[in-house]
């Protein structure tokens, strides 16, 4: 007995492991056979119908057959459009079904009186449908079920014929059939069950991998676009910054890339529309050079970011496009200043390690001279205090001479040193409209500084550095406008434009010449004679040490000094703190 209950205990396991299709395929095939089962009984009931209307007396349909037609017909009515209405017992309605129809097709063959092989065939399909959509299980009770009313069905018709074991041997052989059709009906599910998994895991993979890559994608500092066939399927956050197109006041705050979900592979078509829109509007020039290179083409260029209203990020992109195999093209959008960045850094270490112990060593004579020449002023002071009858102007002018020029080759090396002793940024969140005014009542009192406030940004910077900014700045304005005007003044203005806090410093100067506009953050360029040239190369290098910008905006009407610095919400102002805390 031990190894029979075995066998049935493994059987039973194996039939009752989760070895159904899933839900969505499940329910598409629930409603085939569904369909398919109305369409027999209609077609059954229209049998009936025509046998009617003939007469025949022998093939008249009984009342049993009529009234069972006629339940099966409402029935699988009733069925066909559960399917469409009820989705969680899915299951239950199938294994229903599938009973109801071994039910009803031994009602018809019982109330035919005779073998009849078309109803017969029909158990075929009974059976090898509850294979494909139930479990093992349910499927095997459903084929025994219909193999015994086809026996019980045969072995009656015998004893009603005499004893006619005839038909009882091929009833007997009508089941074997039926396991044989159940048996091979269970296979190809199980083989459709495991495809059926395999692409689900596949597609799960993809779809992992896919998050991976337009992850990747967003968070890249190069602008990407993709072009297919004149229309943009992709683009990515740092295109719209590079570009400096701005979203539509239409659209969530949230659907350009600042959040994920919305700049994966399936980036909302109302974003790139406007996205498109834009680019052919602010940037037209760009777009006819992407959609002119031929397919298959690659082609690489410089292009000159035009100011539009209210950008606060423009200067020269290096444009890579890259044809892909679907003929679509790859357009990769690189911002040279990241280059130009990269090298000041270079320029900024070699520099630091080349002169730190030359300033070292020229302070020390260097002090000494300065001593010298004062002394020497004292002397010809006390001469002059004595009344001495001695013309001794020409060389108090030379002393005085020597000791300007050394207190200015003490600040060359004092800027010197700053570069050379350059520390990691400390950032605090500032809350630039409470700080502002702080600063210039601190440095600039008595000085005409007029500030405007627009909005109340805060941003993340180390408050000592952008102090050194910022007295770089407004004092360079300062120089400047007075030279143009008697009355020199600065203006700060403070706002913001899409993510990013902007400082401008404005004056009235002359401004910088188009020539020196290329070497204006370079080490000891200066247009002033009286200028070390390190004052606005060591603001650059601040900037770049919090993540900032510091840019010359030429377009704009007066001198303008550009701030830039990327704006932070309430999140972050407290993981801020909470750095600094810790």
């Amino acid at each position: 007995m031990k190894p029979a209950t075995t066998i049935i205990s493994a059987i039973s396991r194996y039939l009752h492991h989760d070895d159904t299709l899933q839900l969505p395929q499940l329910r598409r095939l629930g409603i085939i056979y569904s369909s398919y089962r109305f369409v027999v009984s209609i077609f059954s009931m229209l049998m009936i119908y025509i046998s009617a209307r003939t007469g025949d007396s022998a093939s008249l349909p009984s009342f049993l057959q009529q009234t069972a037609l006629s339940f099966y017909v409402m029935l699988s009515l009733i069925l066909l459009g559960l399917f469409y209405v009820v989705t969680k017992q899915m299951r239950r309605q199938l294994a229903f079904g599938l009973v109801l129809d071994v039910i009803i097709l031994s009602l018809l063959l019982y109330t035919a009186g005779e073998p009849d092989l078309q109803l017969t065939m029909l158990y075929m399909v009974v059976v090898a449908a509850s294979f494909m959509l139930l479990h093992g299980s349910q499927a095997l009770v459903i084929t025994l079920l219909a193999i015994i009313f086809v026996i019980y069905q045969q072995f009656f018709y015998a004893i009603a014929n005499s004893m006619n074991l005839a038909n009882l041997g091929d009833a007997l052989l009508m089941s074997a059939s039926f396991l044989a059709v159940g048996g091979l009906s269970w296979s190809i599910s199980q083989r459709l069950v495991q495809l059926e998994k395999v692409a689900q895991s596949h597609a799960k993979e993809v779809e992992r991998l896919n998050v991976i890559n337009q992850e990747v994608i967003t968070q890249m500092v190069n602008g990407v676009i993709v072009i297919d066939k004149q229309n943009i399927v992709l683009a990515n956050l740092a295109a719209h910054q590079l570009l400096s197109i701005t979203q539509d006041s239409s659209l969530p705050a949230s659907s350009i890339s600042t959040d994920i979900k919305e700049m994966r592979g399936d980036t909302p078509h109302a974003i790139l529309s406007n996205f498109k829109q834009q680019l052919s509007k602010q940037h037209s020039q760009l777009l006819q050079a992407c959609l002119s290179v031929a397919t298959g083409q690659s082609r690489t260029f410089t292009y000159d970011v035009p100011e539009v209203a209210n950008a606060s990020i423009f200067g020269k992109l290096r444009v890579h496009i890259i044809p892909l195999k679907d003929d679509s093209k790859l357009i990769l959008l690189e911002d040279l200043r990241r280059e130009q960045a990269s090298a000041q850094q270079l320029k900024l270490a070699s520099l630091g390690q080349l002169t730190a112990s030359i300033a070292h060593e020229i302070r020390n004579p260097l002090a000494a001279i300065s001593q010298a020449s004062q002394l020497l002023m004292e002397d010809l002071t006390e001469i002059e205090a004595n009344a001495l009858n001695v013309n001794m102007t020409g060389n108090h002018e030379l002393y005085e001479m020597i000791f300007s020029q050394t207190k200015r080759v003490n600040r060359i090396i004092e800027d010197i040193l700053k570069l050379s002793r350059q520390q990691a940024a400390s950032q605090q969140a500032i809350v630039l409209a409470e700080w502002m005014p702080v600063f210039l009542d601190n440095y600039f009192q008595g000085h005409d500084i007029f500030l405007h406030v627009k909005t109340q940004p805060t941003i993340s910077f180390d408050p000592h550095q952008l102090e050194q900014i910022l007295i770089n700045l407004i004092n360079n304005g300062l120089r400047y406008s007075s030279y143009s005007h008697p009355h020199a003044y600065v203006e700060i203005e403070i706002y913001c434009a899409d993510s990013d806090v902007i400082i401008d410093i404005l004056d009235d100067g002359d401004g910088i010449k188009t020539e020196d506009l290329k070497h204006l953050f370079n080490p000891f360029f200066t247009t002033d004679k009286a200028g070390t040239g390190l004052g606005l190369y060591l603001s650059q290098a601040f900037c770049e040490a919090n993540q900032a910008r510091l840019l010359y905006i030429p377009e704009h009407e007066k001198t303008c000094f550009r701030f830039i610095s990327p704006a932070i919400d309430s999140e972050n102002i407290l993981q801020a703190v909470e750095e600094n805390l810790y």
